[in-house]
């Protein structure tokens, strides 16, 4: 149960959507850090963390199975250099230690293997697709209790939306996690198997940074448009909230990844299980950055509409 107040619908004086020049000055009008602090009263009055868990939750349920896919096609692909890039990148992000065995998986050229990427590939994307759809729905439940929302849309609209928001981002969804997160290892594995240039790798490391970023920024924007059980304002005043969870994302993901590789206790303390528990803390990191750049977004037009307390008036204590 939310108990952040409820932002208001507004449009700006000529009854247009709000877009980034409103946002703008309902930023210099009330300040950034006032605007900072108030989402984050936002977010954590809203369940903010309890949904970020349990986004984080279905994030990696879909993870999970997505990699699964990912090295089935690998073994599936008839060209081998293809499927030996394929290979390459899914085995350089996969958690764990077995990744010179998924190579040569991957490349095994025999019936049985190409079978079982087969099998792989289909249960993969099916298990991958079901537990987005699901993670789509979280966000709807996250992103309404944050705008004081207290009920979803009906089950059958809500996961139908849900299941058609998963299929139109499924393409931007994926360019932003090759750009992204697969990046480096999708250019150090076409220098092995295509003999990519030090320069041509070079370029690649760096346009695929901003290209990422924006993708990646539209398709939050996106999410943060048709999610939420309300009229939302325009998508460039959407992409201020977006953009927020995009780079404190890529700020975590940085600092989860110089932790992780520079620790001296993290391996020793989880073991054969670092690169699991690395993923669910990059899920949890990754899902809380989501809620916290919508309850920007929130705030910020809860600012605009003069509704500036995030949080229902305390009742006090239920006396019996």
């Amino acid at each position: 149960m939310t108990t952040a107040r409820t932002v208001p619908v507004t449009v700006d004086m000529s009854g247009d959507e709000l877009d980034a020049e409103d946002a703008w000055h309902a930023v210099r009008r009330h300040g950034l850090r006032r605007l900072l602090v108030d989402s984050f009263v936002r977010f954590r009055y809203g369940d903010g963390f309890t949904n970020s868990r349990a986004l984080a939750l279905q994030i990696a349920l879909g993870t999970v199975p997505f990699m699964l896919a990912m090295t089935g096609l690998a073994a599936d692909l008839d060209a081998d250099r293809e499927a030996e890039v394929v290979a390459r990148t899914i085995g350089a992000l996969t958690p764990g230690s077995g990744r010179q065995d998924l190579l040569s998986t991957a490349m095994d050229p025999g019936q049985t293997a190409e079978r079982a990427g087969e099998i792989a590939l289909v249960l993969g994307l099916v298990f991958a697709v079901v537990s987005m759809v699901t993670a789509v729905a979280q966000i709807e439940r996250g992103s309404n209790r944050i705008y004081g929302i207290s009920r979803d849309r009906p089950a059958l609209v809500k996961y139908g939306r849900a299941a058609v928001l998963t299929v139109v981002l499924a393409a931007p969804i994926g360019a932003g996690f090759v750009l992204l997160v697969a990046g480096g290892p999708f250019g150090d594995a076409m220098q092995q198997v295509y003999g990519w240039s030090d320069g041509t790798d070079r370029v690649w490391d760096v346009g695929r940074w901003p290209l990422g970023l924006a993708v990646t920024t539209f398709t939050v924007a996106v999410l943060l448009d048709h999610v939420p059980r309300r009229r939302q304002p325009g998508l460039s005043w959407l992409a201020l909230g977006a953009g927020v969870a995009v780079v404190l994302t890529m700020t975590a993901s940085a600092l989860l990844g110089l932790y992780v590789k520079y620790s001296e206790t993290f391996g020793g303390v989880y073991g054969p299980l670092a690169g699991i528990m690395a993923l669910l803390l990059w899920c949890y990191l990754s899902s809380a950055a989501l809620f916290l750049g919508t309850a920007m977004a929130a705030q910020l037009e809860a600012m605009h509409a003069r509704v500036l307390d995030p949080v229902e008036e305390d009742p006090g204590p239920v006396r019996a």
